[in-house]
This record gives C-alpha cells, structure tokens and sequence, in this order.
C-alpha cells in the first residue's frame, strides 16, 4: 500500500517510522496468512472496535500488492473481544484481479470469531468526470475548543493517559455555528474536526487508512443517540443509553492524510428496533470529500 512497487510486502520489512498512534496498528506476521495484534479496551472489558476494525484492514493490506489502494471495507462485530488477549486476524485471499483484489479477515480470539471484515482494494486510475458534495462552510478547527476542554484537569489527564486518546484532537462544531446545515426533523447530526496528533509516514496509505477506520468509530455511533443524550465528548451526566456498534462500513474515495484535520459530517436517519443508523463523511481543509462511513449500532436504554 505504500508507493513503493507493485511487489507484495515481504514478510520481514519493517514499518515506517512510528509515531506513538502508529504503535497502536503494529500487527505481528505469524505465517503469510496470519497476524496478531492487541487492542485497547473502548468500553471496560471491552476491546474499541474501531481498532479492532483497524488493525483487521492492516492484516489485509499486508497481503496485497502495495501499490493498491483500500477502495472499500465492510464489518460486522459479532463478539465482544478483550482487551487484555491477543487478536488474530486470519488472511482469506479471495480475489486477484488485473485491477481489484478482495480479502476477507476473520478476527479470532479464544477460538472465537469477535469479527470479520471484507475489504477490496484497487490499482488507481483516471476519474470519469470528478464530483463530489461540498463541504459545508463550517469553522475552522482552530477556532474551535479541544473536545475535552470543559473537562476538569484530573480527568483531562487521565483521558490523554489512555492508548485511546493519548494521540488524537478533536473539536466539535456547535449546532448554533455558522455554516451549520440546517436542522431536519427526525435526522440528528453532529460535525467534528479531528486529526491525529503526530505525524505519519508520508508514503505509508495503508496506515492513514487504518487510521482513518479507527477515528470513524469514535462518534458516529453516537449520533443514532443524539436524541436522547449527547455524545461522550460533550456529556456531564451519566449515559442513558447502552450503544455498541453492529456493523461498519466505509468508502475511500481520493487520497488523504489522516495527521491532518479532517471534517467528519455525520447525521442519523433512523432510530428503531432497538438499532440506529448513522451516515458520515469525510472533508479535507480545501472542502474535497475524501471517505464516506455507514455504521449500525445497538441502541437501549439502560435501566
């Protein structure tokens, strides 16, 4: 995935220069087929499903040819994984076309399969008439608060202090801001800007990728529950709801950096049947909509 050949990635080449996030990606080969990583918890004893999901698309991308690009991914959760075990994530090669490939990864622990993603990777190629959404003219991030900036200090440092949050910047754009599309009956939404903190490697795709699958799974979940509560970022009160992502799908449609602030449009159209669906995409500083996300959570309210 890098910008290297069209050569599979041997086995015993290194990463790029990490960054404290990058860390977060590292995966172990076991065999040509097989690799194994660990995830931080999201939830008490309960392993952040954006990594999950993030570290199953690194196993597929060290499978591929590296000048193909991740077009496309598709996930279900199935298991709670833990945070405190190993994950394997086992390699099917489904597909090697002349300009698509396709793999399939089972992510495994105990003998248990907590979650499996299907994802599709293509040689680019010249676009038949480029268009896209435009971005809305919202505020810049650096007009904007930290997410975390109405917390008090002892639990600001202790947030920053987990794996989760230690490299990451996130600023929320008010409802009542300028710019803000206007509101729709029925469709919450929510816009933050987000970014990872430190630099990644420049010609490493794949990683941005990755990166940008795990920030997806921060919020958009909660924007199916924005009726009911605000999301965890901007909540002073205990939750009342119970939500856990289902399923989780995205599309990557022109280059990005993910170490750079990227606007993330997200709003619900439905709630229902104890699920909720969430819709999000993904804006660079010069307004190009670089990926789009689908995620269905569980929704219940807690006792």
């Amino acid at each position: 995935m890098t910008d290297l050949t069209e050569q599979q990635r041997p086995t015993d080449q290194a990463p790029g220069p990490a960054a404290p996030f990058a860390e977060l990606l590292e995966i172990e080969r076991l065999d040509e087929n097989t690799f194994r990583g660990h995830c931080h918890a999201g939830a008490p004893m309960r392993a952040f499903g954006g990594h999950v999901a993030a570290q199953a698309l690194a196993a597929a991308g060290r499978t591929c040819p590296a000048k193909r690009a991740v077009h496309s991914l598709h996930g279900y959760f199935m298991l709670p994984g833990d945070p405190a075990r190993p994950i394997d994530y086992q390699v099917d090669r489904l597909r090697e076309g002349f300009t698509y490939t396709t793999r399939r990864v089972r992510a495994v622990q105990e003998r248990r399969e907590i979650f499996n993603l299907t994802a599709s990777f293509k040689l680019p190629e010249p676009a038949a008439g480029d268009r896209h959404r435009g971005m809305p003219p919202l505020p810049v991030p650096e007009s904007l608060p930290d997410a975390f900036s109405h917390w008090d200090e002892e639990l600001r440092a202790a947030i920053r202090s987990t794996d989760g949050f230690r490299d990451l910047e996130l600023r929320f754009v008010p409802p009542d801001a300028p710019g803000v599309p206007p509101a729709v009956a029925g469709m919450p939404q929510q816009f933050v800007w987000l970014r990872i903190a430190t630099p990644l490697p420049a010609t490493e795709s794949l990683l941005h990728t990755c990166a940008l699958t795990y920030l997806s799974d921060l919020t958009l979940a909660s924007t199916a529950g924005l009726h009911e509560q605000p999301n965890f970022f901007q909540r002073t009160e205990p939750p009342r709801l119970l939500m856990t992502s289902l399923d989780h799908a995205m599309w990557f449609h022109r280059p990005f950096r993910a170490d750079e602030w990227l606007l993330f449009a997200q709003r619900s159209p439905s709630a229902s049947d104890g699920r909720g669906l969430s819709l999000g995409e993904f804006y660079d500083r010069d307004g190009r909509l670089v990926a789009s996300a689908v995620q269905e959570a569980l929704i219940r309210r807690l006792p």
